[in-house]
């Protein structure tokens, strides 16, 4: 199958799906990663401690469909920088969405639970996406698919008591001492993940190399 509106050099191990074994906890990561940057590690490396994940999937998206693309790297930079920081054996990266020929998450979750039935998945986010997380497309679905973990950021506490994500699901949410329970439970359930905050940004860093 072809890669949908992918560059023809990049590599071919970025547009599969990395190994799994069955029963494997897994959890995926998405983003733009325009550019990655050590908060996005702190995230992926909170969620694979706290979750006692077997791994964690970096997925690259082509582009974040709620958001302008006028400044957003081509996809192949985005990879080679989103691996060399997730420089770890158990995190993978992935840009298999372009294979999908879809940037949409809900779509990305059915499509891996049916790819890969016998792993446990987990979405893991970052809070700076919980807020505006009802605009997702199929976002409820998204909830009721696979179990969801949310690890703070800077400025996004808050969202996790007032988002209507939040609000929608407050009975849903799993204790955050229980967090390592959540792979093996039936969505819909989530829990939020408090760390020490990074407050580097995407946003900030773009800003920056064009001020250089």
């Amino acid at each position: 199958m072809s890669a949908i509106g992918a560059a023809p050099d990049i590599r071919h191990n970025w547009l599969k799906l990395p190994h799994s074994e069955p029963g494997n906890r897994i959890g995926i990561f998405g983003g733009s990663f325009n550019p990655p940057h050590s908060g996005h590690r702190l995230v992926a490396a909170t969620a694979m401690k706290r979750l006692e994940l077997d791994q964690i999937w970096w997925f690259v998206t082509p582009g974040n469909p709620l958001k302008s693309h006028s400044d957003l790297a081509p996809l192949e930079l985005r990879l080679s920088r989103t691996s060399a920081l997730a420089d770890h054996p158990r995190m993978k990266i992935t840009a298999y969405e372009t294979i999908l020929g879809s940037p949409y998450t809900a779509k990305t979750i059915k499509a891996l639970k049916t790819l890969r039935p016998t792993v446990r998945f987990v979405w893991v986010m970052g809070a700076d996406n919980l807020a505006g997380f009802h605009k997702w497309q199929d976002w409820r679905g998204i909830v009721e698919t696979v179990p969801i973990a949310v690890v703070d950021r800077p400025g996004a506490s808050l969202s996790v008591m007032s988002s209507p994500m939040a609000k929608a699901y407050e009975k849903h949410r799993l204790p955050e001492e229980d967090a390592s329970l959540l792979p093996d439970m039936r969505a819909p359930v989530w829990t939020f993940l408090h760390t020490p905050l990074d407050r580097t940004s995407s946003t900030d860093l773009r800003r920056n190399q064009q001020a250089d």
